[in-house]
């Protein structure tokens, strides 16, 4: 068989992949879990195919004053906005946006989780796409995030108890439409001062970075309309290592997130009834997809120090936990948080952004290898 039969070939196994994953979610859970399973089948290959990420623009902002993945960023969730706003109060029983309460631990937790990104070289999302696409350094921050995040729902409650605001969003404090344009405008400001740091000629995001901002927000919108919930990551990866657990015999019936009745359900249903965990798979499954079409191998994960990989371990852990007490990480803190109206969404990209700073000196000290993802690097 020719070069071309077999790249042919070899697609065509991919794409009947993808449609008996889809097929079998159908049959198992019903038509919504199969179209969330699209949805986040789509997230992957926008991420992955479009090399759009969050924790590798981040970085390049403050080391190479490079914010053209930074704009992109700030792009899709003012699209995402314009939508998600009216959408919210024309349908305010139905639809939630990703809102959480302002409390010390979430600063806390945002500004670690940003430090912590920039160790694995991945975000939530980051971490699920380049695990998918065969980077065997996402792989094992991947496992360390699972049980993290579960980890960290066993002490929400006590982390919450230091102290929380009461839950406040833009539509409380300045109705729907004033939401609306106070995020335009604040999403405006943070450009402009990028724009005024960055560098010369890394000023302009390149057309793919501005294609894959409106795909994404096409993705949240739709995201929200089926699931009724604004696009996240963590809780379905503590879901994950909630029902690893209980399969090893853990009784959680003490626990007080997961004996909440609506945690409890969840942790009794099959994953694929879990809105979150659909998109995390889809994510996944759609970076695996795009670099098998592709026919692309990660080469990274060599020259690392035993040192170092307890590293990646433990940052994978702490990416977890301090994510599920900062009610969320790039995905459903920063963008579906600010895109929704919450106000913990810019507090939380404020602390983020700082720890991500001082990860970005550190990660050198700590690990012996410099890392550039694909995805992660979100510029050309």
């Amino acid at each position: 068989m020719t070069n071309s039969g077999s790249l042919l070939l070899r697609r065509v196994r991919l794409l009947m992949l993808a449609v008996f994953m889809v097929a079998t979610t159908f049959y198992l859970a019903g038509p919504r879990s199969a179209f969330l399973l699209l949805v986040g089948l789509g997230f992957g290959l926008v991420l992955e195919g479009f090399r759009f990420g969050f924790a590798g623009p981040w970085r390049v902002a403050v080391t190479e004053r490079d914010v053209r993945g930074l704009l992109a960023q700030l792009l899709a969730i003012a699209l995402t906005a314009a939508a998600v706003f009216p959408l919210l109060a024309a349908r305010p029983d139905e639809l939630t946006g990703a809102f959480a309460p302002v409390g010390l631990a979430m600063v806390g937790g945002a500004f670690v989780f940003g430090m912590a990104m920039q160790l694995v070289l991945g975000c939530g999302s980051g971490t699920l796409v380049n695990a998918g696409s065969g980077n065997v350094v996402s792989l094992v921050a991947l496992a360390g995030f699972i049980f993290g995040s579960f980890a960290g729902s066993l002490h929400l409650s006590w982390w919450t108890s230091l102290g929380t605001l009461p839950l406040l969003t833009l539509q409380d404090l300045f109705g729907a439409g004033g939401g609306l344009a106070v995020t335009l405008a604040g999403l405006a400001g943070i450009a402009a001062l990028a724009l005024g740091w960055s560098s010369p000629g890394r000023r302009k995001p390149p057309p793919r970075l501005l294609i894959a901002a409106l795909l994404l927000a096409l993705l949240a919108i739709l995201n929200l309309v089926i699931a009724g919930q604004a696009w996240g990551v963590v809780y379905g990866l503590g879901l994950w290592g909630a029902k690893i657990v209980q399969l090893g015999g853990v009784d959680l019936a003490d626990s007080v997130f997961w004996s909440n009745p609506v945690h409890a359900e969840r942790l009794a249903q099959s994953v694929l009834t879990d809105v979150t965990s659909l998109t995390n798979i889809g994510l996944i499954a759609g970076a695996f997809l795009i670099m098998r079409w592709r026919h692309t191998a990660d080469p990274q994960a060599a020259n690392l120090r035993p040192g170092s990989w307890l590293v990646i371990v433990l940052a994978g852990l702490v990416l977890g936990y301090s994510s599920r007490v900062a009610f969320g990480c790039n995905v459903g803190a920063f963008f579906s948080g600010i895109a929704t109206g919450s106000v913990h969404g810019w507090v939380w990209f404020v602390a983020a952004f700082a720890g991500s700073s001082l990860g970005v000196r550190l990660r050198p000290l700590l690990l012996h290898q410099q890392q550039r993802p694909r995805l992660e690097l979100g510029i050309p």
